[in-house]
């Protein structure tokens, strides 16, 4: 696969919407519906970035390449919380409040390779199935031609056996013409063995 350039702004939109998380509150359902919306805006926009890049930039690279922007932005953003601690509101249990960025950050990563992973799916899905069809076609070709072979041999049997009555019946004429020959042979004979002792007779 071909791998443009404008194929990699994908990429860089993902880690926009990754890095983008850094600057929500961390009290997910203590802020109400309105801040789970935008996080499921930004899982959607994830969801949808993993898919875009599964289908332009393949599983394999592509799948690298979230790996890629997922290290890259949990760098930049422990760097950038570390730095600006104050503006995060993090001057206490600063470990454990950038251990939760780094899961926030992961989660988006995650939600677009389970879209590169779906599309994938559909992917080979829709391959396997001319194959599927190309198998069940390659079946129905196999049993017509069992089909075939089985009427041929049919046929082949009806005409041997057709055949073999034939020359039986040819074989019994020539059976009774021989012996009907050899009955009036025989007949023959008898009679000539007559007339002649009919001659001695009268000869004496």
């Amino acid at each position: 696969m071909e791998k443009k350039p404008v194929y990699y702004s994908t990429p860089a939109l993902l880690t926009v919407i990754i890095f983008a998380s850094d600057f929500l509150s961390t009290d997910l359902f203590k802020a109400g519906f309105q801040n789970f919306s935008v996080w499921f805006v930004l899982s959607v926009s994830s969801f949808a970035c993993g898919w875009l890049i599964n289908k332009t930039l393949g599983y394999n690279h592509g799948g690298k390449t979230v790996f890629a922007v997922i290290v890259a932005s949990t760098f930049i953003s422990v760097l950038m919380i570390s730095i600006f601690s104050g503006y995060f509101g993090l001057s206490d249990l600063l470990v454990e409040n950038m251990i939760l960025y780094v899961l926030r950050n992961i989660m988006l990563g995650a939600m677009a390779f389970f879209g590169m992973v779906l599309s994938e799916v559909i992917i080979l899905q829709r391959e396997s199935s001319p194959a599927k069809n190309k198998e069940d076609d390659a079946r129905k070709i196999l049993q017509n031609a069992q089909r075939e072979a089985s009427l041929l041999i049919e046929e082949a049997k009806l005409k041997s056996d057709k055949m073999i009555y034939q020359v039986q019946q040819g074989v019994n004429e020539m059976v009774d013409r021989k012996n009907q020959i050899e009955r009036r042979l025989k007949e023959f004979i008898a009679a000539e063995r007559e007339l002649i002792k009919k001659y001695e007779s009268e000869d004496e």
